[in-house]
């Protein structure tokens, strides 16, 4: 086992103790990544400020210094997250020469806890799509099958995870983006309380749902990073305090004591067999530890997409609009006129799949069409809301599968743009929600991994934590 398998804590301890070096973990991080190019994971590295970080760490360790939690850790930031050293594209042409002058928040806190950025992971182009298809770069492979692909938005990111490449990565789940690629590729993605990371510095995809998150190899590992990064920001008015206990999780969980609703909505028509009997075969190992397991119906969950997918574009039709050629990011070369500028720099500029979205969102939000979508839609979203509220009322979490499927050839949705929407048919919810829900991996079908979705009331991020934690010792 390479010192890059080690559980996040012990990797930490092992710098700050002086037993391993942060320059030579960079460096085997590095390395690993660079041979595991042919998955085509990662659009860039931060090579040099990483090993300048990791040099700072090893002295002031030498000097007896306290680091931090994650002191020495390598990771991989998704590259919709403001970084320096390294451009920042959010695998768009737009973006593709830009260096940002700052960093994310959640980058700042994880740098201050002792972790160093050694690389910029792939995505869908703007975190748009499930299957990260859609960067303007290349497609990110699977794992566990090179012919299909890691889920997205979030796919470059849980892909060098899977790989082994480096402890952790961080992403953004806006409608279901870290846990699906955390399904598809078998590794432990979380998304926490909306509000609980700030979003500052972070690319905006949808600002109302966007939610900042690790994937990890462990529910450990994934707590640890959480723990890093949580609480409020002064530049996120939208953040909410941390938990003042933090996020490890408990090594005391009683699971006789827990309520666990099977949402109906998630296990009915639709379901692969082999993604059916993963999931149901967890169901009975929470029966059999002693949980009270009952089904829970949320009527309004067939709307949940309808409703995401008018939300979303309507906020992405918005935020999109800052890139216009003329303060930064791609500038048409061709345009004679400022208008041209315009026209041409976003034609130029953004790929298929940011135009149709910035196309349906400023139809939904247009005169005479407003209230008949949006307005309808947010309704709709509340009632999601009041649904979840009265589900926790009566059950401690929720559970489901995360996707009704295992992860799809690539090229095969490419054609059919509903059809792909579709993926996010299960994980949508939560972020219209605002509720922490996490992907544990707990089984497989024809060499697939499979993800088992939990869902929790807001804010209980620590209890969530430790009942995957729970479950994922269960034997």
């Amino acid at each position: 086992m390479g010192a890059l398998e080690l559980p996040i804590s012990d990797i930490a301890a092992k710098v700050q103790s002086g037993e391993l070096s942060a320059k030579e973990l960079v460096k085997e991080a590095i390395s690993n990544l660079e041979a595991a190019a042919e998955y085509d994971a990662i659009i860039s590295y931060t090579k040099g400020r990483a090993l300048e970080g990791a040099a700072k760490i090893d002295s002031k360790v030498a000097a007896g210094e306290k680091i931090g939690s994650l002191a020495g850790v390598p990771f991989v930031a998704k590259d919709n997250f403001l970084t320096l050293g390294g451009k920042t594209t959010a695998a768009s042409n737009m973006l593709k020469d830009f260096e940002a002058p700052y960093q994310a928040t959640a980058i700042e806190r994880l740098e201050a806890a002792g972790a160093i950025c050694v690389a910029k992971a792939n995505l869908d182009a703007w975190a748009h799509g499930s299957s990260t298809e859609n960067s303007d770069f290349f497609v990110t492979k699977n794992p566990h099958d090179k012919t299909r692909v890691p889920g997205g938005s979030s796919g470059g990111s849980a892909a060098v995870v899977a790989l082994k490449s480096v402890p952790f990565a961080i992403g953004t789940d806006t409608g279901g983006s870290i846990r699906l690629p955390a399904s598809f590729c078998g590794v432990v993605g979380y998304k926490p309380t909306y509000g609980l990371v700030s979003r500052s510095g972070v690319v905006a995809m949808a600002s109302s749902t966007d939610v900042i998150g690790p994937l990890a190899r462990t529910v450990d590992d994934a707590a640890l990073v959480l723990d890093a990064m949580a609480g409020k920001d002064e530049l996120d008015s939208t953040t909410i305090d941390r938990d003042e206990k933090g996020y490890q999780p408990t090594t005391t969980y009683h699971l006789p004591t827990t309520k666990i609703g099977v949402i109906r909505e998630y296990m009915s028509e639709g379901l692969d067999t082999g993604v059916k009997q993963s999931i149901e075969a967890a169901i009975e190992k929470f029966r059999q530890a002693g949980a009270q397991v009952n089904e829970v119906s949320l009527p309004s969950l067939p709307l949940a997409l309808a409703v995401y997918y008018i939300v979303c574009p309507a906020e992405v039709s918005s935020n999109l609009a800052r890139y216009d050629g003329q303060r930064y990011g791609h500038s048409s070369a061709e345009a004679k006129t400022l208008e041209d500028s315009y026209f041409l720099s976003r034609e130029e500029g953004f790929g298929a799949e940011a135009k149709r979205r910035i196309m349906i969102g400023a139809y939904v939000l247009s005169s005479g069409y407003y209230e008949a979508y949006y307005k309808k839609a947010q309704t709709v979203r509340t009632k999601i809301i009041n649904e979840f509220k009265e589900a926790f009322e009566r059950f401690d979490f929720l559970v489901g599968p995360i996707a009704p499927n295992t992860a799809f050839k690539i090229g095969e949705r490419t054609d059919d743009p509903l059809k792909m929407y579709l993926s996010d048919v299960m994980t949508v919810a939560a972020n219209i929600s605002g509720n922490p829900a996490i992907s544990l991996p707990v089984g497989g079908a024809d060499g697939l991994p499979i993800g088992l979705q939990i869902i929790a009331p807001q804010k209980a991020d620590r209890t969530l934590l430790s009942i995957s934690k729970a479950i994922e010792e269960l034997k």
